[in-house]
């Protein structure tokens, strides 16, 4: 496939990168500064763009394929409704390009922890993170109003750092994933091998799903 990716850069984003580039894809790793893009590569191509506008997220990523978005705000200090705003940015822009299918790295804090009630409105959720949580939760309200692209929307475990390779995670719905300790969590990169999968053999199209361990 012919990828463009936003986001390039971040943590995820940079493992996304090389987990598309490892598999044969084609990635356009788009930003505001592509000097910034570390990996390269035959199959890796740097590109600038803004993610929070249309005209140029419509610019970047014709004649793609497949579109990942893995941005966020800048930490610390950035503004967590840039969220929103990418959302709507990239529903204009993908449809302009006439480019359907967009894979989201979102966020946790709004899966259910119990029946009604979010993982961000626990007592133990750090309230430093719940900003960034309630913007990520927003933005997911901008993607299921969108019926004219084939959007996935992954939320990944209560924490998600860089770590090991294993090939291994499961997917869950609406609730947090949790493993037999009542842990949260995933790498980087096993994350990344779930955004791969489900661009390569689509099975939540227009839906939100979790991924952990």
């Amino acid at each position: 496939m012919k990828i463009a990716l936003f986001g390039a850069t971040g943590t995820i984003g940079a493992r996304i990168l090389k987990e598309a580039t490892d598999r044969g894809h084609e990635v356009t790793a788009i930003s505001r500064d592509p000097a910034k893009v570390t990996l390269s590569g035959a199959k890796v191509k740097k590109a600038g763009g803004d993610v929070l506008n249309a005209a140029d997220v419509a610019r970047a990523v014709a004649g793609h394929d497949v579109v990942v978005s893995a941005v966020g705000p800048k930490l610390p200090g950035g503004d967590p409704a840039m969220l929103v705003e990418a959302a709507r940015a990239l529903h204009q822009g993908l449809m302009q390009a006439k480019v359907k299918r967009l894979a989201i790295v979102g966020g946790a804090g709004s899966l259910e922890v119990a029946p009604g009630r979010m993982l961000m409105d626990s007592p133990e959720f750090p309230a430093a993170w719940r900003p960034l949580a309630a913007a990520h939760y927003e933005a997911l309200k901008v993607y299921r109003s969108i019926t004219d692209l084939d959007w996935s929307y992954l939320s990944p475990a209560g924490f998600i750092e860089p770590g090991t390779r294993t090939g291994k995670y499961r997917t869950g719905g609406e609730q947090l994933v949790v493993d037999a300790s009542g842990k949260s969590y995933i790498s980087a990169e096993d994350y990344a091998i779930a955004v791969l999968d489900e661009l390569e053999h689509p099975s939540h199209i227009r839906q939100r799903f979790a991924v952990a361990y």
